[in-house]
């Protein structure tokens, strides 16, 4: 009995020592690549201005983001994860099941998702039904059915359009920008077909697959979750386009452009007011169990949500975040601070 006493008084020494040496004294960010470089510029005001150490913030997309967040609760995994589209239902189902009970939702602003090329060439205008034609998978063959897209240069969707070949650099599927694109324009084009539109009451799922499947026969490339490297090859491939959000296309303008989308310019004001068609809201999520015991975590919460940091003339607006409308922002904060839970997501 005395020995089995003393061995189980080491064991607890043991895992008391593993707990300390386990222990963080830093912040661990996750998610979007479009929420990165925002959630970078307030880690490094943060860890400038406060007597916190820098928060560690990895470009992991929002699908990979929330599976590293929504995998329990500990140091080993996240604090935050940042999301440039809302959880899912079914994410959130994840975190439930996996001990990460209570989460705040925090909405931080307004993304439009840009299809870009290089400004040493012409700037398309394109309609959401010319996206469609171009990148899914499969279009209508005419007879009430569906084919294998055929479309191989921008001139077979449109004869207005130059003889290019059709070659799109953008998100994988773990992106939260490739799950909005699919949403706002490869649905928002392939509802202009009545035939398809009609497939939504009667086979969800079908309509699913045709309005968000995309090429996979090289036209439309997977470039990873860095949107930099797809600008770079945006300006050495002057008739290639790409797909990422529009902060990154505002810190580039002076290399790439945005196309027209049903004639409306990816700008702040047509993004804020909701005129142009492939607009998004982006988040991030606080794991509250950590907060207590990861230091800084209110902190932070609280810099984000700074007018100085997130409000329209603040230093965010300056790396191309949309801001709420004023009287939203105020909640939002509010919520933010108070550590709110969310409900799970319709």
């Amino acid at each position: 009995m005395k020995k089995t006493m003393i061995a189980a008084a080491v064991a607890l020494g043991v895992a008391s020592i593993s707990t300390q040496a386990m222990a963080r004294d830093s912040i661990y960010i996750v998610g979007s690549s479009t929420v990165f470089p925002f959630s970078t510029a307030v880690a490094e005001t943060f860890g400038r201005t406060t007597s916190f150490a820098t928060p560690k913030v990895e470009s992991t997309g929002s699908g990979g983001g929330l599976k590293l967040f929504c995998a329990g609760v500990g140091v080993d995994h996240p604090d935050i994860t940042n999301a440039s589209r809302r959880m899912k239902g079914s994410e959130f189902d994840t975190c439930q099941e996996n001990g990460v009970k209570d989460i705040t939702e925090v909405k931080i602003g307004f993304d439009g998702i840009s299809i870009a090329n290089s400004k040493a060439a012409g700037r398309y205008n394109l309609t959401l039904r010319e996206i469609f034609l171009a990148l899914a998978k499969d279009i209508p063959d005419g007879k009430g059915g569906f084919m294998a897209n055929p479309n191989q240069t921008w001139h077979d969707v449109n004869p207005d359009f130059p003889n290019n070949k059709i070659e799109v650099l953008g998100p994988p599927p773990t992106s939260g920008t490739r799950d909005a694109f699919a949403e706002l324009a490869m649905e928002g084009g392939c509802k202009t077909f009545p035939e398809i539109k009609a497939l939504k009451t009667t086979d969800k799922s079908k309509y699913k697959a045709v309005c968000h499947g995309l090429r996979e026969d090289g036209a439309y490339i997977e470039a990873g979750e860095n949107d930099n490297l797809i600008v770079q090859k945006l300006v050495a491939n002057h008739s290639a386009l790409g797909i990422f959000g529009f902060s990154f296309l505002d810190q580039n303008g002076d290399k790439v452009q945005g196309s027209k989308i049903e004639g409306i310019e990816p700008t702040y004001d047509s993004i804020s007011d909701g005129s142009y068609p492939i607009s998004r809201s982006l988040y991030f999520y606080v794991k509250d169990a950590h907060v207590g015991t990861i230091p800084g975590i209110e902190e932070y919460i609280a810099e984000f949500t700074s007018e100085k940091a997130w409000g329209p003339e603040g230093y965010l607006a300056d790396k191309g975040l949309i801001a709420l409308p004023d009287a939203e922002r105020a909640s939002v904060a509010k919520a933010a601070k108070a550590l709110t839970p969310m409900s799970k997501p319709e």
